[in-house]
């Protein structure tokens, strides 16, 4: 599914699904998602008889960075919900979240982040400030097993 161009896409108009086959509306919405990533680990390695004095870098196991999704409050209590069944004990509460970038009209996908197995590790609200003009804003931060990119 990945487009290539000469010009970057901008970053802006992207889709985030949170498991739920929901793109549209409110619930959907955020405004800002970040660290998207991966990484494979090395070991080093190193026999006492080598004949040169370096060492051997051995893959070693991937790990996924944490993602965060920031938005408005909305007054909506799905994330609430989903993270109570996360922290309960539910095993199936875990989810494949994707991310979608589109290009500038929004009609094409241009790249699709797929983040299996993820789950609310935390979840933030505020903060709230009685003489402020701002947005109130709340924070979710998800763990994922593996990435995969489309």
């Amino acid at each position: 599914m990945a487009v290539l161009r000469d010009r970057p896409y901008v970053q802006f108009n992207f889709l985030v699904n949170l498991g739920d086959g929901e793109t549209e509306g409110p619930d959907a919405g955020f405004q800002e998602v970040s660290g998207i990533g991966m990484e494979v680990t090395v070991a080093e390695y190193r026999n006492g008889n080598h004949r040169e004095n370096s060492v051997m870098k051995i893959t070693g196991m991937n790990k996924s960075t944490d993602v965060t999704l920031k938005r408005g409050v909305i007054g909506s209590l799905k994330l609430y919900s989903w993270l109570n069944e996360i922290r309960n004990g539910n095993q199936n509460a875990r989810r494949t979240v994707t991310i979608t970038l589109k290009n500038e009209d929004h009609s094409q996908d241009v790249l699709t982040w797929k983040l299996q197995n993820a789950r609310i590790i935390k979840h933030t609200s505020g903060p709230l400030n009685a003489k402020g003009t701002d947005v109130a804003m709340e924070e979710l931060v998800l763990a994922y097993e593996r990435l995969e990119m489309e």
